[in-house]
């Protein structure tokens, strides 16, 4: 289902501009603090009147400023997941996921009950209490909540920010799985570039307001130019692969796309099960010839498509490796030194245990 954007409105000082369009999947809108994510999707939610705006999901349009159109909050169908799951704390958990049954109109109900229960892994929480759940299990019940409200574009501001890296890892594959099995549109707000790219299928880039990008997940993680210097050192790249084979005996997963094929530590679920794995440049170093006998066991054959300043001594060199992109970060003299320039061919070296992709399967 697509979901519309475009909206133009004053916060004091900044003015909101942003236009887009995605057809689902996750749509995250990312940047520093105070850029204006949160107030973008409080006008999707109807919680801020625009002073000019046209959004829609599907076939619904949800404001049109020009034409006198604004659907009240509680007629929008749009569920929202906030920071802090907001549960309510006299209730159990199965009374906070009956809450948000009730919202749904009985002739409107697609969300199933069960298939959330399973789909969250809250099953064996339904008797407690938001006090007896941790962080994550809560912010798991939050937004089943919001899936049995039957909605029909789902919100999720900063969801992660309040857990530790634990919490963070827990919850992560249930999102995951979310994005690839609910057939909803997701606008997911965040300023960690280790979500977006895990997670989004496109990328809404703001700064002081304004949409500075706007495309697939692939594409923006390769701009690093869009990178806030506080997260630089996650800049990198994503790829689409799938599950090829499985070491048991040394407890990798062997994944595979045009790009060649990567190792990822534990067992990735059945071969064929697509995974995405991210690739920071900092973490890819360059060969001119192809190494033996090192300990990095994913080797990538490209060549240079581009090199760009990453900084005063720095540069990014993007490969392209079958047609999927690798960026490195290394030094100015290194790339002297190998006599780097577009076109020239070359081999990307990756450790294993630093490429980020999901999460293995437990024993």
């Amino acid at each position: 289902m697509s979901l519309v954007v475009d909206v133009r409105h004053r916060l004091g000082s900044l003015t909101l501009e942003a236009a887009f369009a995605s057809t689902g999947g996750i749509t995250a809108v990312f940047g520093a603090s105070g850029c204006g994510k949160t107030s973008l999707v409080n006008i999707i939610a109807g919680l801020i009147r625009p002073d000019f705006a046209r959004i829609s999901v599907g076939d619904t349009v949800l404001v049109d400023t020009v034409k006198g159109t604004d659907m009240p909050p509680h007629r929008r169908r749009i569920g929202y997941v906030f920071q802090e799951a907001r549960l309510f704390p006299h209730m159990t958990v199965e009374a906070n996921l009956a809450y948000g049954e009730w919202f749904a109109p009985r002739a409107e109900r697609y969300a199933a009950g069960a298939q959330i229960l399973e789909l969250l892994g809250i099953g064996h929480l339904l008797k407690r209490r938001p006090r007896d759940l941790s962080g994550g299990e809560k912010q798991r019940v939050a937004i089943g909540r919001a899936l049995l409200s039957s909605p029909r574009l789902l919100l999720m501001d900063e969801p992660l920010a309040s857990l530790d890296s634990a919490r963070k890892d827990e919850i992560m594959p249930y999102l995951e799985r979310l994005r690839d099995e609910v057939k909803i549109p997701i606008v997911y707000v965040s300023h960690s570039v280790a979500e977006v790219m895990r997670l989004a299928t496109d990328v809404a880039v703001l700064d002081h307001g304004r949409l500075v990008a706007f495309g697939p997940a692939s594409d923006i993680a390769q701009r690093l130019d869009l990178v806030p210097a506080s997260e630089r050192d996650e800049g990198g790249v994503i790829i689409d692969m799938q599950v090829a084979a499985h070491d048991e005996g040394f407890e990798l997963t062997r994944l595979t796309s045009t790009a060649g094929d990567i190792y990822v530590p534990g067992r990735i679920g059945p071969a064929g099960t697509p995974a995405r794995v991210r690739i920071r440049a900092r973490d890819v170093m360059l060969a001119l010839t192809e190494p033996e006998k090192i300990s990095a066991l994913n080797i990538l054959r490209g060549r240079v498509a581009e090199i760009t300043p990453a900084g005063p001594s720095s540069v990014n060199v993007r490969l392209d490796c079958g047609g999927s992109a690798v960026v490195s970060r290394i030094t100015r003299r290194s790339a002297a030194a190998l006599g780097l320039a577009p076109g020239t061919p070359a081999f990307a070296v990756v450790k294993t245990v630093s490429v980020s992709g999901p999460a293995a399967e437990p024993h």
